[in-house]
């Protein structure tokens, strides 16, 4: 399809943003940085609706202004938000679905309203729901011989990518056979003619945890280098050329495939000449965790504290080579109260940012623990898991006005501790949120070579006294005698 044809009907649809001067995230190094130059540390939630619309609906139990409210009022500055290839294209290559961009659209205008940094994430699992899972138009699905002659095998999520016939589907994907690659490209130039300029875009993410096919034994066992060279690479290539021929300066993100999620295993991106704004978009998902949700004898979460940081070690390294900015796109998706604390340390220790799985379950229909979202009722904020909100929602550093050196948060008592080297050319303040959870009497606040600006319940603003690092201290105000 002809990009002028793809720009006009996107725009008559009259949701495009088009202010040249909307807040949006660049890269620099490993940093996300706002308009003023402050890194932005995010912490965020996945918004994700695997059924068709494929878009939460204007729905209590969907998403509704009210629901970006309860973001940030505790202090979840990101979303991921999903932009499925078979919503944005669902009747043809190329032939780009309007009302499915402004059902997309009356999200990310909600988000943006309240400050929330949004990513954009074409999902799938297990490709089809043919196979168990979604993602992929209906057009895209290519049952390949032999498998055609007897009913599609459709088995328990992650199990279906593991079947000769689903693997068999996504090498055919990689070697752009019946031009799906291109399909998929047509769709992200669709979205990002759509949504390059749209306020608190934080970028494309192209694909969800990419499925190698039929050497994914060997992907589990080493990673699978061949496969980034020969497939994964040039596939990643060729979405970020499509996305740059509408949209030059948003972030695209890259995933690994998917193991690289659930176990210590490299991974083997290489950077693009000529190209700065990367990100590198990976899943924390600890094995210890889902095995002990199994009841698997011998599993331990306490096990996570070494994979995490492992994890996190990995991201920073990969992202390094690729000249990316890592974000952790995917992580918790279990009710594991220790599990969600180590992560979210172990996250704070490497000054990572992150978008939880998940806001809200959503019904979901591909997941390995069904203790999804924060509530027990997606229509009832009441009904919100106290125990896990206490844990994400956390003091923090949300834009500073420098560079992040330490930071620590005790869920437990509230103390927390940020140490950065600021930049003095950088006239926005640094803004740290304070969780509305954690100081029920209030709190104390101590900043050395630095001073606070403005106060509120909920958010501090400081600057520097000098150019030698600054320290601020948050710690819980006890009752009053």
């Amino acid at each position: 399809m002809l990009l002028p044809l793809v720009v006009a009907l996107v725009l008559s649809t009259g949701v495009a943003a088009t202010a040249s001067d909307s807040p949006q995230l660049r890269r620099e190094g490993r940093w996300l940085v706002d308009p003023q130059g402050r890194v932005v540390i995010v912490h965020g939630l996945n918004l994700v609706w695997k059924h068709a619309p494929y878009a939460p609906p204007d729905t209590r139990p969907g998403f509704q202004a009210r629901d970006a409210r309860w973001l940030a009022r505790h202090g979840f500055n990101g979303a991921r938000v999903g932009a499925l290839w078979a919503g944005l294209t669902p009747d043809a290559p190329g032939k780009a679905d309007p009302t499915y961009v402004a059902r997309v659209q009356r999200v990310l205008d909600l988000l943006a309203k309240r400050h929330v940094w949004s990513q954009l994430d074409m999902h799938q699992d297990q490709w089809h729901e043919t196979y168990g899972g979604e993602g992929v138009p209906d057009w895209a699905l290519h049952r390949p011989a032999p498998y055609d002659a007897l009913p599609p095998v459709t088995a328990p999520f992650p199990t279906g990518y593991w079947t000769p016939e689903v693997s068999t589907v996504f090498d055919n994907f990689w070697a752009d056979q019946d031009d799906l690659l291109d399909g998929w490209t047509d769709a992200w130039r669709i979205g990002a003619t759509a949504w390059k300029d749209q306020p608190y875009l934080m970028g494309y993410d192209l694909l969800n945890e990419p499925w190698m096919g039929m050497e994914w034994e060997t992907c589990l066992a080493n990673g699978c280098p061949a496969s980034y060279a020969d497939e994964l690479q040039p596939a990643m290539e060729k979405g970020l050329a499509a996305v740059r021929a509408v949209d030059r300066h948003n972030i695209v993100w890259w995933e690994p495939q998917q193991f690289a999620g659930g176990q210590k295993l490299d991974t083997f991106y290489e950077p693009v000449a000529g190209e700065d704004q990367l990100g590198l978009s990976w899943h924390n998902y600890c094995p210890d965790v889902f095995l002990e949700s199994q009841g698997i004898p011998g599993s331990d979460v306490e096990n996570c504290w070494a994979f995490s940081r492992d994890r996190e070690d990995h991201a920073l390294a990969q992202a390094r080579t690729m000249h990316a900015v890592p974000l952790m796109s995917e992580w918790g998706a279990t009710d594991n109260l220790r599990a969600i604390e180590i992560d979210a340390d172990v996250a704070d220790e490497s000054l990572m940012g992150w978008t939880h799985w998940a806001y809200k379950r959503w019904n979901d229909p591909t997941t390995a623990d069904g203790a999804q979202g924060l509530f027990r009722d997606d229509a009832d904020p009441s009904s919100v898991k106290k125990g896990k909100l206490r844990l994400l929602v956390r003091t923090y550093a949300q834009a500073t006005a420098g560079i992040p050196l330490a930071m620590s948060f005790d869920a437990h008592d509230g103390a927390f501790r940020y140490r950065y080297r600021p930049d003095r050319s950088i006239d926005a303040p640094t803004r740290i949120f304070v969780s509305p959870l954690h100081y029920p009497h209030g709190f104390r606040v101590g900043v050395e070579h630095g001073h606070v600006v403005s106060r509120s319940a909920h958010r501090l603003l400081v600057v520097a006294d000098s150019t030698r690092p600054v320290t601020v201290h948050v710690v819980r105000r006890e009752r009053s005698a």
